[in-house]
């Protein structure tokens, strides 16, 4: 168990049954799992992170705090903390997941993440789980990226050649292969006015494009 954990939630809250629930997995019990609280923290987590973005940034346009909010509430992010806290330790999981490495997956590490801030909620309320939040958030709460940062390939893209009266790139579906449930898109972004191709690969036509539309943005501002 690691110390930092140890030090924002004390000894005997981590003994605690509502605890050790937020720590079991599904593929251990068909009820007494941290489904429900996984539900739970999602949208304590969510509100608690958007107040904060939206006192901390006054001056910030909604577009942008949305962006950011999504920046700091994904899998990534939860997972890595779920690693800082070594939550990976603690979780309880069945035969099957364990012996495909679950307690390293960052979907389950996520969650549990999530499972913990309500479990917190559960037992002390709103204003302590709010402190967790900010708490094990403080960092990236500080070091914010900047508003272009933030902006998809596409979008930056579409900004950049629009501010010097180019053409708005068009996107082709070139090709869809593999099974109906392990499809592989491939895309082409043409920007007419500079004779520029570029192509993408992706498990989605959405990030196939983002894919090739981040190729053209480099091609563009290498010229």
């Amino acid at each position: 168990m690691s110390k930092q954990l140890k030090k924002l939630l004390g000894t005997e809250f981590l003994n605690s049954s509502v605890f050790k629930r937020a720590m079991t997995h599904r593929s251990v019990s068909g009820k007494n799992n941290n489904e429900r609280m996984e539900f739970l923290g999602d949208s304590v987590l969510g509100v608690v992170i958007t107040e904060a973005l939206y006192h901390g940034m006054p001056d910030a346009t909604e577009g942008y705090l949305s962006r950011l909010r999504a920046s700091l509430v994904n899998e990534s992010v939860l997972a890595e903390i779920s690693i800082e806290l070594k939550l990976g330790d603690l979780l309880k999981l069945g035969s099957g997941e364990l012996k495909s490495g679950g307690f390293r997956r960052s979907s389950i590490l996520a969650d549990a993440l999530e499972a913990l801030i309500a479990s917190v909620f559960l037992d002390q309320g709103m204003e302590a789980a709010k402190a967790l939040v900010l708490s094990l958030f403080d960092v990236r709460l500080k070091n914010l990226p900047a508003e272009d940062e933030l902006k998809d390939p596409k979008s930056r893209l579409q900004e950049f050649l629009q501010s010097r009266g180019h053409d708005i790139p068009s996107y082709t579906l070139l090709s869809t292969t593999g099974d109906a449930h392990r499809q592989t898109f491939t895309t082409e972004c043409f920007i007419e006015s500079l004779n520029i191709r570029t192509q993408g690969a992706s498990t989605s036509r959405r990030k196939a494009e983002q894919e090739c539309a981040a190729s053209a943005y480099q091609k563009v501002i290498s010229k």
